[in-house]
């Protein structure tokens, strides 16, 4: 179906940056929303629930996979994240900008049912400076650090799959790079057409 609003989803391997850029871009452009995904894990720092996520008991997710209420949901880092198929259909439907920030596997789940969905993923410079802002990220042992360097291996041979592919080395430049990608969504004939529809009619085009 192809519905006014557009649907950006960013995927990266942990500690690439996504979040970062995903914050970056809302604070520039306030018609961006953020979708905010159903996850098993337990809160970090001054997460809130329903603010960075919807956390929820195994059992409360179950009762959400078995309704059929998720757009996509998956296993990641030994959770589960899920995203509302309701509160996304319901607000692009409704003409608004909707980013969602999930893992591969979720991007692609999600491509296949929105086939406009805009999959963006982000890169980091190199294998040494990820390994660092992981580090640097101070939240995890330097167990879970390798293991998500080693799932990183896997997730970035995903990024042929993706319509965008932002190399995050220069912090201000990936955000300019994601702004570009939506403006230019936006700049689409079919989106001007509803957008602007007096202009079109006015100029006589179809």
């Amino acid at each position: 179906m192809d519905y006014p609003g557009n649907l950006f989803v960013v995927a990266a391997p942990s500690g690439a940056g996504k979040s970062s850029l995903v914050k970056a871009l809302m604070e520039l452009d306030s018609a961006v929303q953020p979708a905010v995904s159903h996850t098993t894990r337990p809160p970090r720092g001054q997460e809130k629930h329903g603010r960075e996520y919807f956390f929820l008991s195994p059992a409360e997710f179950d009762g959400m996979v078995q309704r059929d209420a998720f757009l996509e949901w998956a296993h990641v880092h030994g959770h589960r994240y899920g995203t509302s198929r309701h509160a996304i259909e319901e607000r692009v439907a409704y003409g608004a900008d909707v980013i969602l920030e999930i893992d591969f596997q979720g991007a692609i789940n999600v491509k296949r049912i929105f086939a406009n969905a805009v999959l963006i993923f982000i890169l980091p410079p190199s294998w040494e400076e990820l390994r660092s802002r992981l580090q640097r990220r101070g939240e995890d042992s330097a167990e879970v650090i390798e293991l998500r360097l080693k799932n990183a291996a896997t997730e970035m041979t995903q990024a042929q799959k993706f319509d965008f592919v932002i190399i995050n080395e220069l912090f201000e430049r990936a955000v300019f790079d994601l702004k570009t990608i939506v403006h230019a969504q936006r700049l689409k004939y079919a989106a001007q057409r509803r957008a602007r529809a007096e202009t079109f009619k006015a100029l006589q085009i179809p």
